[in-house]
């Protein structure tokens, strides 16, 4: 037994000293590494200034800018965290975080793909410079104002002043129409007027109407106007022109307003504009014999 535990304690002490031996002789590869990993340090403090100041330049959203300058700093920090495993000559211990770094982000990669989708189309979203916070966008059967962009969803504010919350995955898989790109947009109208109104009177005085409604229309010959059928009460005309706008609440509020003027011009000329009747008509008359009647009560 004492043979036994003086052998282990001999050989105890002499790994302690190839330990020590290593240490010595390792000490300038360690201090190197030390030094490699404390300028990777300040290194990357100051890559995640430049960084952010830099993308801060493209993109508005401070969420997006930060997570960039984060991950440029990670970058930098594991660079001089491999130099310096590299320079102590633990090649093995570097293989093996390599391969723990790659199972271990392959399971986190299929734990939260979903996030990590909205994160990348927050990203992607974000550099996107047809669509900016403050643009009035229609997409996935929502429309309204861009309030937000950030790395998990896309905010819009519609004009009842309601918050749509939309993953920024489902905006890059589809459509999405932006109507701040352009100043202009076309009003679309319609309506009906009775089967004995002057049908060119109609059309002129809607024109004239609309010319004086709206400052953008210089003229009539501007308004676009067009009969499209003969309704069941009323002949049905289909009026377009150009207003500048750039979101759907002024379309809105310009439609409204031609309503208003039209349906006064109207009245004024007395236009009737209908509205569906149902007639009953009662040709067949009835005639009741009230002798028979009489007989049979009597005889019941």
């Amino acid at each position: 037994m004492k043979e036994q535990l003086t052998e282990a304690y001999g050989n105890l002490i002499e790994k302690l000293q190839g330990w020590f031996n290593t240490i010595i002789e390792n000490i300038p590869n360690l201090i190197l590494a030390i030094i490699v990993l404390v300028a990777a340090y300040f290194t990357a403090k100051y890559v995640n200034k430049i960084v952010n100041k830099l993308v801060s330049k493209r993109v508005s959203q401070a969420s997006i800018s930060n997570m960039i300058a984060r991950i440029s700093a990670v970058v930098v920090v594991l660079a001089g965290l491999f130099l310096a495993l590299g320079i102590l000559n633990l090649s093995k211990t570097l293989t093996s975080l390599l391969a723990g770094a790659g199972v271990a982000g392959l399971a986190i990669g299929l734990a939260l793909q979903g996030t990590l989708s909205n994160t990348f189309a927050g990203v992607v979203l974000s550099f996107r410079k047809k669509i900016q916070i403050g643009n009035w966008v229609e997409t996935n059967g929502f429309s309204g104002e861009v309030i937000d962009i950030n790395l998990k969803d896309f905010t819009l504010r519609e004009a009842d002043n309601n918050m749509v919350v939309i993953p920024n995955k489902l905006i890059l898989e589809n459509p999405l129409k932006n109507y701040s790109l352009t100043t202009k947009m076309r009003v679309f109208l319609e309506c009906g007027v009775g089967y004995e109104s002057d049908l060119e009177k109609v059309e002129q005085l809607t024109k004239e109407t609309i010319a004086k409604t709206f400052d953008q229309v210089e003229s009539s010959n501007d308004v676009e106007f067009y009969y499209t059928e003969f309704g069941d009460s009323s002949i049905n005309y289909l009026c377009r022109f150009w207003i500048d706008a750039e979101s759907m609440l002024e379309k809105l509020k310009a439609k409204t307003k031609a309503i208003i003027e039209i349906k006064k011009a109207y009245d004024k000329e007395g236009i009737n504009i209908p509205f569906p009747i149902r007639t009953l008509q009662f040709d067949n008359k009835l005639s009741l014999n009230t002798s028979k009647l009489n007989k049979q009560f009597s005889d019941n």
